[in-house]
């Protein structure tokens, strides 16, 4: 169940919150975002980076001109090359594309006390094992305790002060409480929740919808396509969660139904972007090695058609754009197939 919101900059508060040495593993646009926003809550925060001259940009310019340009950062926010540097932190925020994480997790944990809590933030399944960034990091950092952050929160708005929102999820409600202290502003809403499944399921699954939102936005289909789409696509992603432990409430909160909203309803989402320089005629293995940022939805699709298939659920969007991106499915035949599909009632 969800439970208030609260703030670290004195909105209404669930208790004492965590030190203020925030670590952030990861420099893309989120994992900087994140760490602007911390910055902004009086949190001391510094970010890992794999790319020297990324740290080197925070560090001297105060801006992190590939991965979010034109967003000038707080010169609190610091930057490393070296996650040794992350051992003093109260508290790492895990930001790294999520085939990383069980790597970075491993390599972080030799450094860090095990009281240290792990808040992961990256979005996706990983694609050897088929396991969500929970379950994975319970192996790569046994001993951490670990929540869930996921939202519909564009890094780029999120880092400038926007008004903006997300839940927070893990299964120690005090945990919860403590992290939401820390992070939340009256700019930052963060919602509480015990459903750690749920959390990262929408996140999953919403990055194959927005690739398959911006196939039909490229390919002119319509708004009316957009919504169906939209739709069935929460369909598909309740059917998932449920078969994976999820709660319903929070398919259709701020992780889920939210996150779905925000990701295939602007081309500055990187999924939705992919999927229209598809349906442009863009060719999908061209289209992604011209890409510095990961889109995850590309790597996420085929893991989850096939753990769709393993559980027995139905899920023909997500099959359909595993086909186009890894099976060579064309866009008229793709399209076709899923307009043909008989008719049926409708339910989740």
């Amino acid at each position: 169940m969800a439970e208030p919101e609260t703030g670290g900059d004195g909105s209404p508060g669930f208790g004492p919150p965590l030190g203020p040495r925030v670590g952030v593993v990861g420099a893309g646009a989120f994992g900087t975002a994140l760490a602007q926003t911390a910055r902004r809550g009086g949190a001391e925060p510094l970010i890992w980076a794999h790319e020297a001259e990324t740290v080197q940009a925070i560090n001297d310019t105060a801006s992190n001109p590939a991965f979010l340009p034109g967003v000038p950062l707080d010169p609190g926010v610091r930057a490393t090359a070296d996650l040794a540097d992350l051992a003093d932190r109260d508290l790492v925020l895990m930001v790294p594309p999520a085939q990383h994480m069980r790597r970075l997790a491993e390599a972080l944990a030799g450094h860090l006390a095990a009281s240290v809590p792990l808040v992961l933030c990256s979005k996706g399944m990983e694609a050897k094992t088929a396991k969500l960034m929970s379950e994975v990091v319970a192996e790569a950092a046994p001993g951490h305790p670990v929540a869930v952050l996921s939202g519909p929160n564009f890094a780029a708005e999120l880092a400038r002060g926007l008004p903006s929102a997300a839940t927070l999820a893990a299964d120690d409600p005090v945990l919860c409480r403590r992290i939401i202290a820390r992070l939340g502003l009256a700019t930052f809403r963060l919602y509480a929740s015990g459903d750690v499944v749920g959390a990262q399921i929408g996140s999953v699954v919403k990055n194959v919808m927005a690739i398959a939102t911006g196939i039909v936005h490229g390919l002119e289909l319509g708004e009316n396509a957009r919504a169906a789409l939209l739709t069935r696509g929460l369909a598909e992603m309740t059917r998932f969660g449920l078969a994976r432990g999820a709660e319903r409430e929070t398919l259709q909160g701020l992780s889920g139904l939210g996150d779905l909203m925000l990701t295939c309803s602007s081309l500055q989402s990187r999924n939705m972007s992919l999927g229209h320089e598809i349906g442009r005629g863009g060719d999908a293995a061209t289209v992604l090695a011209g890409r510095r940022s990961v889109a995850e939805g590309a790597i996420t699709a085929q893991v989850l058609a096939a753990e769709a298939e393993r559980l027995g659920v139905d899920m023909p969007i997500t099959r359909t754009v595993d086909a186009v991106l890894n099976r060579g499915l064309s866009l008229d035949r793709a399209v076709a197939d899923l307009l043909t599909r008989p008719f049926k009632a409708e339910e989740t």
